[in-house]
């Protein structure tokens, strides 16, 4: 079984130390044993477990929802079913999240049409409406 250091597996994970530290606090990562000077050595299972947490990151799931889908595998009596509809929350959460956007994009197009850009800042009608809270 091939051991890593700390240095290695952060570089091989594409993080730095500190992500790997924080990591190993808040349990997402096992707390590796030290050598006799010290230094972890973590198990090739942790480079599986950083890729998981990086790839579901990347998907749109909180840190303390990825600890929790961790948590789902080693639970007794937790099912595909568990799983999945967390991850139907997690698309719920992502269309609300666009619904937001496009709420958001829909304000500033307003916004900007407001304004010609020539003209002095003291009577930008963006600033204005922002100041007027539209």
């Amino acid at each position: 079984m091939k051991r890593l250091t700390i240095g290695e597996l952060a570089r091989q994970g594409g993080v730095n130390l500190e992500t790997i530290r924080y990591y190993e606090r808040v349990g997402l990562l096992p707390k590796p044993p030290r050598t006799a000077n010290g230094y972890r050595i973590f198990p090739d299972e942790a480079q599986h477990r950083l890729r998981f947490v990086k790839r579901a990151q990347e998907l749109g799931f909180s840190l303390r929802e990825i600890k929790e889908l961790l948590a789902l595998r080693i639970e007794p009596g937790k099912t595909r079913a568990d799983i999945r509809e967390r991850t139907r929350a997690k698309i719920e959460d992502i269309d609300q999240k666009l619904r937001t956007l496009r709420g958001m994009k829909r304000a500033l197009t307003k916004l900007i049409a407001s304004c010609h850009g020539d003209g002095a800042v003291s009577d930008c009608p963006i600033l204005e409406a922002l100041d007027r809270g539209d």
